[in-house]
């Protein structure tokens, strides 16, 4: 017995690089993201001298990365998702694949006396992730703000007040004129006072912004009346979600969402 154990102190070398725990990979993807687990992930296999997978796990984390982001970036304003279900996914994902690739040798390095880095570097990786990913979300928010600028605008006037719509290059003028055919049925373009409507289609979704008065914020008596409106208008469109904002001054200025 003493032998083994004398032999296996001889024979078995201690780890000279050190490592990322499951748990702080974890920790790590779920605070800073895809391009943290890939880090993380890549860190330990160079430890491991497995040079090839290094590289996989890259093309790996950045096509995720760059897929994550479309997602986030194609899903409709309307879907509201819980800002944590997507660190979920990806923490699962993360988890999953350690387990499979990298767990039996993170044991062993440790079994046989390999260190782990202190969680003081996977906390500034983590924060250094974060900053890197808010980079990129914040530019491609505005590469898709400035996308959206670049859409011409049409205006038409309808009935005798000229009720006016101003549309997006997106729709066309068949489509207006049905919003338009949908609101004077909703008796929201009439004959007493000019009403000023922005349209917008974002993927099948109809937009309809729509100026108001303050009152809308807090007085239910005062946006009721859109509610039956939109509810009008919806029944007009079935194949379409119709989505009213109320806007106050200026059309950025959305002060109710009726949906």
């Amino acid at each position: 017995m003493e032998e083994t154990i004398l032999e296996k102190s001889v024979f078995e070398e201690i780890p000279t690089g050190k490592i990322y725990s499951e748990k702080a990979i974890n920790i790590g993807t779920f605070l800073g993201g895809p391009l943290v687990a890939g880090y993380l992930i890549s860190e330990n296999f160079r430890t491991f001298a497995d040079y090839k997978n290094v590289k996989k796990t890259w093309i790996i984390t950045v096509l995720s990365t760059i897929f994550i982001f479309s997602l986030i970036f194609l899903i409709p304003e309307s879907v509201n998702i819980p800002s944590v279900i997507f660190p979920l996914i990806y923490v699962g994902i993360t988890a999953y694949l350690v387990k499979r690739f990298q767990e039996e040798k993170i044991n062993k390095h440790i079994n046989n006396g390999g260190e782990e880095y202190n969680w003081w570097r996977t906390i500034g990786i983590t924060l250094i992730g974060c900053v890197v990913t808010l980079g990129v979300l914040v530019g491609l928010g505005f590469l898709n703000e400035a996308a959206k600028g670049t859409l011409s605008e049409s205006t038409k006037k309808y009935g005798t007040m000229n009720h006016e719509i101003v549309y997006q290059s997106n729709i066309n003028e068949n489509e207006a004129d049905k919003i338009a055919e949908a609101l004077t049925k909703g008796t929201f373009f009439d004959d007493s006072l000019t009403k000023y409507v922005y349209l917008e289609k974002t993927d099948n979704n109809y937009i309809v912004s729509i100026s108001c008065n303050e009152s809308v914020k807090t007085e239910p008596e005062a946006y009721q009346p859109f509610i039956e409106l939109r509810n009008t208008v919806q029944k007009e469109f079935p194949r379409n979600k119709i989505v009213f904002n109320l806007v106050v001054e200026n059309i950025d200025n959305v002060v109710k969402r009726i949906e």
